[in-house]
């Protein structure tokens, strides 16, 4: 051993000195980082302003809804916000499904650098009952010290967390920026997944922030390293040509309504399992756990109500397949009439875990509603879209360093969560660039409440998680050259 000390010898009068570099080295990073909280404290206001502008744009990528031009809004809007943060080549990128994605790139001038892309979406999903809303669903609204508004959290939340740790770190960022902000993620139609794989080089990158998920609570710092795939279909049953009078025919007449039923109720036991033939339902999740009394608090539930499945919580979310009922065609019960119901169809969603194909639960739940279907009624099954389950890989150097950032900040150990929800880009980034590192973070946490009425982000998740990129963004080039 050539310069170096032997294992188990004692070292030499050179102690107190690497002592003495240690602790200044020390002090200077906590000056620094004192340094950067202050200025993403001071920009506080301003992410709230710009926020506030974000929200106020009903960016909603279903045309059936929301007028288009919104989401050319809002992608204008994002263009010009990181043309303010350095990003001279950045344009607005058409993709297969009719929505823009916001494309640029900020080299640091640094030969060698690491390059690390930034990604986030500006499309929303719709308010639903804006009469369960308390505060008007697209403008931004402080109650109680949380921000409330559509997009607030998911995702433009995540975007003001972007904008803000790279003002805080000005032009002292030591890697070269590629970004993508897509404008139809809500909708699943894939135009960004497809735009991926035709311009793999306009992304490619070491490591992906991929700033579309969140903490296990406000001030629980955590990476996601698991999300489920998807299968989400349509089931049609016809049974009759017409409709026929209940009295006279019921009884001895198959209707399609009452079929449907009787097929929907055989994908779950009575533990609240999924039992959807050829899946496997009995998957143990690896990671944190989640204990009962978040999980309840996190969802509102009524005290009463029970948690499903034999398996723990985090099993249940984040190991196992579940499937849900999202619509049903049928006859309203106001103005319904005395009769059998010649066609009825259903709108359901399949999650499956890491380690399950889309093309395989696809079979599956086909084949069951088809072999469950009763009395000879005639079944059609559309699979809508498909997106891949996602396991990141942890151990180099850009989840080290996330992990070092986070702890930082917070103060506390990071957690490795799953979601139970379903990002296909992911699966996607991680064929495209086998080599690079994908980073499942962002401003969201269980009390946001995406996707539904109230939504809302903490302010201080927005700074806390804007300070960890951008301590980050500093310690990554070190990290990776320490790998």
């Amino acid at each position: 051993m050539t310069g170096g000390i032997a294992a188990g010898q004692p070292r030499a009068s050179t102690d107190r000195s690497d002592r003495d570099g240690a602790a200044g080295g020390r002090a200077a990073q906590d000056r620094e980082e004192t340094a950067l909280r202050a200025r993403v404290s001071g920009l506080m206001p301003r992410a709230l302003t710009e926020l506030a502008e974000l929200v106020a744009i009903p960016s909603v990528a279903d045309p059936r809804q929301f007028p288009p031009e919104e989401c050319a809004r809002a992608a204008n809007w994002v263009a010009d916000a990181f043309r303010g943060v350095g990003f001279d080549d950045l344009r607005l990128a058409d993709t297969s499904d009719g929505s823009a994605a916001v494309v640029g790139s900020r080299p640091c001038g640094v030969t060698g650098a690491p390059t690390v892309l930034l990604y986030a979406h500006y499309d929303v999903q719709p308010p639903l009952d804006e009469g369960s809303w308390h505060t008007p669903p697209f403008r931004l609204t402080n109650v109680d010290g949380r921000w409330y508004g559509r997009g607030a959290a998911d995702c433009k939340g995540n975007i003001l967390m972007h904008l803000t740790a790279l003002r805080a770190l000005g032009d002292e960022v030591p890697v070269d920026l590629k970004l993508v902000v897509e404008g139809s993620e809500e909708q699943g139609t894939g135009g960004l997944e497809a735009f991926v794989r035709e311009h793999a080089d306009q992304l490619r990158a070491d490591a992906i922030i991929l700033a579309d998920t969140g903490n296990a609570a406000v001030g629980s710092p955590a990476v996601t390293v698991s999300l489920r795939g998807v299968v989400d279909l349509v089931v049609t049953v016809d049974a009759l040509d017409s409709e026929l009078h209940a009295g006279v025919f019921g009884g001895a007449v198959p209707d399609a309504l009452t079929a449907l039923v009787a097929m929907l109720a055989t994908l779950h036991d009575q533990q609240g399992n999924t039992t959807v033939r050829g899946l496997p339902n009995t998957q143990v999740w690896s990671g944190a756990p989640y204990p009962e009394t978040q999980f309840r608090a996190d969802g509102g539930l009524r005290r009463r109500t029970p948690v499903l499945g034999d398996g723990s919580i985090a099993d249940m979310l984040w190991a196992r397949p579940s499937l849900s009922l999202l619509g049903i065609d049928c006859p309203p019960v106001v103005g319904s009439a005395a009769a059998l119901v010649p066609r009825a169809r259903a709108r359901l969603s399949l999650r499956v875990p890491p380690g399950v194909a889309p093309e395989e639960a696809g079979h599956a739940i086909v084949g069951h509603l088809l072999e469950v279907a009763p009395w000879q009624v005639k079944v059609r099954v559309e699979i809508e879209a498909t997106g891949r389950p996602f396991r990141a890989a942890t151990n180099g150097p850009a989840h080290r360093a996330m992990a070092e950032a986070l702890h930082t900040v917070y103060g506390v150990p990071v957690s490795q969560l799953g979601q139970g929800g379903s990002i296909p880009l992911c699966a996607v980034l991680a064929t495209t660039y086998p080599e690079a590192e994908i980073l499942l973070i962002g401003v969201e946490e269980p009390s946001c409440r995406i996707h539904a009425p109230n939504e809302s982000v903490a302010p201080e998740e927005i700074a806390n998680m804007a300070l960890a990129e951008a301590s980050f963004l500093l310690d990554y080039p070190d990290a990776k050259q320490r790998r």
